[in-house]
C-alpha cells in the first residue's frame, strides 16, 4: 500500500502529474500508472483529477498524513544510524559484584564515558546467581566475574589474570614468625611478587588461625578449600560471607585471615591494616572474564566497551 508512496507524495507537493513526473525524471504516463496501482490497493482514489491543481481526496489526505509519519520515522532512523555509527547514542548495562564495581569497573566506566559521553551506562550490583539470570534475560549486557560460567549459555572474553593472596590482620602474632614471606603492597601492584624467586608462604602455621571464608558456591571459597585441603588444613571458619570485599574488610578490622585477590589489593588506596602472603600452587591463579549471552547480537556500545578494555576474544582463550 505504501510501496511507491514517493510518487503520490510528489504529485501532492507539485499539484500536477506533469510537474511531479519531471521532478522524478519519469514519464507522465508511467507516473499516472504507478499512482493508479496504489489507489487500487487502497481501494479509493487519492486525488481529485478534475481540479487544477489536482487536490487530495479525503482518503488521500489521510494517506499523505500516514506517508509523512513514515518519512519522519525514516529521518529519525537515519539520524540514529548517523549518531550510532559514531557512538553518539546508545546504552550499555554492566553487572558485577561490589568488589568489581568498586575497584575495576569504576575506572573502566570513567574512561569509557570520557570517550563516549552520550552513551547511557547502567551499573548493576548483585550476587553472581542473580547477575547470570539478568544476563540470560537481557537485563544486563555484560557481566564481569572471576568464576567460569557455562559456555553453552554465555560467550566470554578474558579481561586479565588475577591471583589469590592470603591477607592476615597486622596484629596477629603469626606475622612475626613468617616475616620472611611478607609481601610489600608495591610488589603486589606491579606484579613483581609473581616472580619465581619470591617464595610462597607455608600454610601449616595457619592451621589454628581463624578464617573468614566466602559461601561454598563462590569460586574464591572453592579455591581456598582446595588450597587448604592440599596443606591438610581444616580451617576454623569464623564467618562465611557473600563478598570477597566483605571478608577483606573484616580481616582489616583484625578478626581473621582471608583469601583476597591481587586485583583488590592493587587497587585499594594504601591498605595498611593487613599483611599479605603469596600462596602456593596453580589453584591461586584464575582469569577475570567478561561474559555476555551466547549468540546474542552485540550492540556497538557493548563492542566498543570490550575493545576499549582489552577483552580477548574467546577463541584465543585457554580454559584453566
Amino acid at each position: 500500500m505504501f510501496q511507491g508512496m514517493e510518487y503520490v507524495y510528489a504529485v501532492y507537493e507539485e499539484g500536477s502529474f506533469s510537474r511531479a513526473a519531471a521532478k522524478l525524471y519519469i514519464s507522465q504516463p508511467s507516473l499516472s500508472a504507478s499512482v493508479k496501482r496504489i489507489e487500487e490497493k487502497v481501494g479509493y482514489p487519492l486525488f481529485d483529477r478534475n481540479t487544477k491543481p489536482v487536490r487530495l481526496t479525503e482518503c488521500g489526505e489521510h494517506y499523505i498524513a500516514a506517508v509523512e509519519k513514515i518519512m519522519e520515522q525514516e529521518r529519525e532512523f537515519k539520524d540514529f544510524l548517523t549518531d550510532w555509527a559514531g557512538l553518539n547514542t546508545g546504552r550499555l548495562s554492566l553487572g558485577g559484584s561490589n568488589m568489581f564495581l568498586s575497584w575495576v569497573l569504576a575506572e573502566m566506566i570513567r574512561d569509557y564515558s570520557a570517550k563516549y559521553p552520550l552513551v547511557e551506562v547502567d551499573l548493576v550490583e548483585e550476587n553472581v546467581t542473580e547477575l547470570m539470570q539478568m544476563l540470560h534475560t537481557g537485563q544486563i549486557d555484560v557481566l564481569i566475574e572471576n568464576k567460569q560460567l557455562d559456555r553453552k549459555e554465555f560467550d566470554a572474553a578474558v579481561y586479565r589474570e588475577e591471583h589469590l593472596l592470603l591477607a592476615v590482620p597486622r596484629h596477629f602474632e603469626i606475622n612475626d614468625r613468617l616475616s620472611a614471606f611478607r609481601l610489600e603492597v608495591d610488589r603486589i601492584r606491579d606484579g613483581s611478587y609473581l616472580k619465581e624467586d619470591v617464595p610462597a608462604v607455608p600454610l601449616a602455621p595457619f592451621a589454628e588461625e581463624p578464617f573468614l571464608m566466602q559461601k561454598p558456591e563462590n569460586d574464591t571459597r572453592q579455591r581456598a578449600d582446595r588450597i587448604l585441603g592440599r596443606a591438610k588444613i581444616r580451617p576454623k571458619v569464623l564467618f562465611e560471607v557473600d563478598q570477597q570485599m566483605t571478608a577483606y574488610n573484616i580481616t582489616c578490622a583484625g578478626l581473621g585471615v582471608s583469601f583476597v585477590s591481587d586485583t583488590l589489593i592493587s587497587r585499594m588506596p594504601s591498605p595498611e591494616n593487613a599483611i599479605y602472603y603469596k600462596l602456593p600452587g596453580k589453584e591461586c591463579s584464575r582469569n577475570i572474564w567478561f561474559y555476555w549471552k551466547h549468540g546474542r547480537y552485540m550492540p556497538r556500545a557493548m563492542k566498543a566497551f570490550l575493545d576499549m578494555t582489552g577483552g580477548r576474544p574467546e577463541q584465543t582463550i585457554e580454559m584453566i
